[in-house]
This record gives C-alpha cells, sequence and structure tokens, in this order.
C-alpha cells in the first residue's frame, strides 16, 4: 500500500512512499523530450515535456510509479485493489492503457486544468504492457502548486474528484476517505480543554494530547487521516533544505517498519521508498528502506532534448556519516 502528499512552501513538492512487500527493481528515471512515447490505441508523442520519477525499466521503457514533468505537474498511481475497474475498448474515446497513463498526461499537459481537458475523453482501457505483466489496480493523484484531482477508473466509469487534501492513499474510493475526516473534526495540535464533564477537573499530562484520537494503524484509511493531520498542520521555513526536510517528516508519519504488516509465507509489507520531488526545479529525492539518507536526481542535469531515457539505481545500502 501506498501514500501520496503534496507540499508547498515557496517551492512545492509531491511524492509519496510505496509500500510492497517484493521489488521490481524501481529505478530514477529521466524521460527527455525527444524519447517517443508508442501508446497501444493513441496517438504516439515523438516529442513531449520531459519526465523524472520512479519506474521500473521495462528495455528502455519507463513504467512510472510516481513522476513529475518539467512543467511542475505531477502525478502518482498508488494501489486500488478491488475498486479498479478497466473497461473494454470504446470507440471514440482516448483509449489509453493504465501503463501509459502518467506518461500519456505529462508528456502534454502542464497544468491540472490542462489534465482536466485530456479526461473528458478518456477510457482506462483493459491492455496489459505484456501478457506477463499483470494490470496493476490503481487510481491516481494529479497535482500542481495549485490544486490536485483524484482519478478512478471505477464499475460505475471514470471518477475524477477535487482533492482539496492533497494526499491520497489506497482503498477506499476518495469521496468515502474524505468523508472520514469528519470522524477526526475533535482532533487539534493545541492543548485538549476539558469537556469530558464540569464535574470533574481533568487536565492534560502530556503534550501532543489533541491528537488523541489519531490513528495510529497501517490501514489505507488510517494512514490517509495521518497523513492530512500531518501535512494541514506542518510548519517549514522556505529553504530547499527545510522544505525537503519536512516533507520526508510528513510522509515519516506513515511508513511501514519490517513485521507490523505481514504477508504470509515470510513476507512483510515495507516503506521500500520514500520520494520528494521539488516540482518547480526538477530534483528527485528518495530514501529507501535500508538507506535513510537522502539521494537527489536533478532532470536537468541530464540532456533534455535527447532520445534516450536515462536511469538510476536506487542506492540501497545504510549510509552512515562517522563523527570520531
Amino acid at each position: 500500500m501506498c501514500t501520496a502528499v503534496t507540499y508547498r512552501t515557496k517551492d512545492h513538492y509531491f511524492g509519496r512512499t510505496l509500500d510492497y512487500d517484493v521489488s521490481y527493481q524501481e529505478r530514477v528515471a529521466v524521460t527527455p523530450r525527444n524519447y517517443p512515447f508508442h501508446f497501444r490505441r493513441v496517438k504516439s508523442l515523438e516529442s513531449h515535456y520531459a519526465i523524472i520519477g520512479m519506474a521500473s525499466m521495462a528495455g528502455d521503457y519507463p513504467l512510472y510509479y510516481d513522476a513529475t514533468n518539467e512543467a511542475g505537474l505531477s502525478m502518482a498511481g498508488l494501489n486500488f485493489p478491488g475498486n479498479a475497474d478497466y473497461k473494454p475498448e470504446i470507440s471514440g474515446k482516448d483509449n489509453v492503457a493504465p501503463f501509459e497513463f502518467i506518461p500519456w498526461i505529462l508528456g502534454q499537459c502542464s497544468s491540472v486544468a490542462e489534465a482536466r481537458h485530456l479526461l473528458s475523453n478518456i477510457n482506462l482501457a483493459d491492455i496489459r504492457f505484456s501478457e506477463d505483466m499483470m494490470l496493476a489496480t490503481l487510481h491516481w493523484i494529479i497535482s500542481d502548486r495549485e490544486e490536485s484531482i483524484t482519478v478512478e477508473s471505477v464499475k460505475e466509469g471514470l471518477k475524477v474528484y477535487d482533492n482539496p487534501v492533497g494526499v491520497l492513499t489506497n482503498n477506499p474510493p476518495f469521496d468515502y476517505q474524505m468523508f472520514y475526516l469528519n470522524n477526526y473534526m475533535g482532533v487539534s495540535r493545541e492543548e485538549p480543554q476539558n469537556r469530558f464533564s464540569d464535574g470533574l477537573r481533568l487536565a492534560a499530562y502530556s503534550r501532543g494530547m489533541g491528537a488523541m484520537g489519531l490513528p495510529g494503524d497501517l490501514s489505507s484509511s488510517s494512514r490517509f487521516v495521518r497523513a492530512v493531520f500531518t501535512k494541514m498542520n506542518s510548519v517549514s521555513g522556505d529553504s530547499e533544505s527545510e522544505s525537503v526536510s519536512q516533507f520526508f517528516h510528513i510522509l515519516n508519519s506513515v511508513v511501514n517498519p519490517r513485521g507490523c504488516v505481514h504477508m504470509g509465507d515470510g513476507r512483510y509489507e515495507v516503506t521500500m521508498y520514500t520520494s520528494c520531488c521539488n516540482t518547480d526545479k526538477g530534483i528527485y529525492y528518495y530514501t529507501t528502506y535500508e538507506n535513510s539518507q537522502i539521494t537527489a536526481v536533478d532532470m536537468h542535469r541530464e540532456d533534455l532534448d535527447g532520445k534516450t531515457p536515462v536511469s538510476y539505481p536506487l542506492i540501497q545500502g545504510q549510509q552512515i556519516r562517522r563523527q570520531n
């Protein structure tokens, strides 16, 4: 399972956790403007916005999990099992395969408004990348520095929701996730006041008690509430260092340590990586489960007019700086 978050100081930031029990050799991939994206049923993009993000490379084709383009538009796909429903091809629609969705949007849109326009005629079609790859059951968050939306292809059809909190996890569908926030309207970052009874002298005995009742489990609905609370109450300076550090602290509120979610057969779901992209500067930061040091890849240090994607394997081993 996963959590995606947006955050804004002087610059805009977008990132996510990927919680899973197996790696697909994820890499930070930069796709330059002239790499041809050949789509299965819609017109190819021979040139497009340059893109940086986390991907599994199928040959030279980046299967993006999350990405940002050079215009500052970002997008991430999160697991949505039991609810994602892709349709047969529909005549007159833009029949886009789920694995193509991120490059199709980010390749040609510079804003959420432009993405909304493309979404008005899209059909997320039941098309696999290859016969030996399963269809990933996903829903998506699309964000720029001004707004976010959530896109879900469900049995009833394609649904596009305004996302005023700039957060997405997994199940249930997004409208239910937003409704659940009503259950926590009494949670606060302030010291609690005694509303239990006028006849009892009750007092806070610890800092942070205003947040009592905030869910602490690792389910997707609880992670959504916790991430929204942390993000909406987050305070940091505007510098790159302060902003990036704070972003990782926000996502650290929902990380998944090995051992807490048992998948059976000795397998455990863990937070395999955590990412943070400065969408204004095109710098992609990440940590991995074994390496808590932040690593950065700058898309503008690559040849963005090239024709071949460049990718970097994740630095997995723990990096410890010794002081003596």
